[in-house]
């Protein structure tokens, strides 16, 4: 296979991690808020990201579209259990990533910032090395 080959798995495999990444943000900042406030809304959202309202009705709608959360128009957003599902999954990598961080030396602040990025990258072969080293 040629070297132009092998990159393209690699850019094929980031472009798939972005495409996910907003969604996991927002259903786990959803999940996040709902277990602090009892509800979000999108203007929980538009603090929390620090964009604006268009910014976040837009995601919302994808995110409605792929059927990951319900809401109606000025109600609250609820995410479905494909949602919630989702939500998990990113709050335990991101999870995993921090410990990691933190585990090898990384300062918290540091290591909160980077695990933000990193979680949505980090392979699933990655991640259980990581709970690996955790365990140790």
């Amino acid at each position: 296979m040629s070297s132009s080959r092998k990159s393209l798995g690699r850019h094929t495999r980031t472009r798939s991690d972005h495409a996910t990444e907003l969604a996991e943000d927002y259903v786990e900042a959803i999940a996040e808020i709902i277990a602090e406030a009892g509800v979000c809304r999108a203007v929980d959202l538009t603090e929390r990201f620090e964009v604006s309202h268009v910014t976040v009705s837009r995601t919302i709608g994808r995110l409605v579209r792929d059927g990951f959360v319900e809401t109606e128009p000025y109600g609250p957003v609820v995410l479905t259990a494909k949602g919630k599902r989702l939500a998990r999954i990113a709050a335990d990598r991101h999870s995993v990533v921090l410990d990691f961080l933190m585990a090898i030396g990384v300062s918290e602040q540091v290591a909160r910032i980077d695990s933000e990025g990193i979680e949505h990258h980090v392979s699933d072969e990655t991640l259980e090395a990581m709970r690996d080293f955790l365990q140790r």
